[in-house]
């Protein structure tokens, strides 16, 4: 039987604020083993905002 989507709200906020499940579900644990897997990438991923600039050749920061 798939999740409910109330289910799914619940299990992706006791994943994101690093709560515990307390279910024993497979299918509830397969979800949030997604959910934290998904966040610890993200926070592997270095993040990349504004324009990059180099100071030998400030052309080149523009492509």
């Amino acid at each position: 039987m798939p999740l409910s989507s109330y289910r799914m709200q619940r299990i992706y906020l006791a994943a994101t604020m690093n709560y515990g499940l307390g279910s024993d579900d497979p299918e509830e644990l397969a979800y949030y083993k997604k959910i934290r897997k998904e966040i610890v990438d993200m926070k592997k991923d270095p993040i990349k905002k504004g324009i990059p600039f180099n100071w030998n050749n400030p052309e080149e920061g523009y492509k």
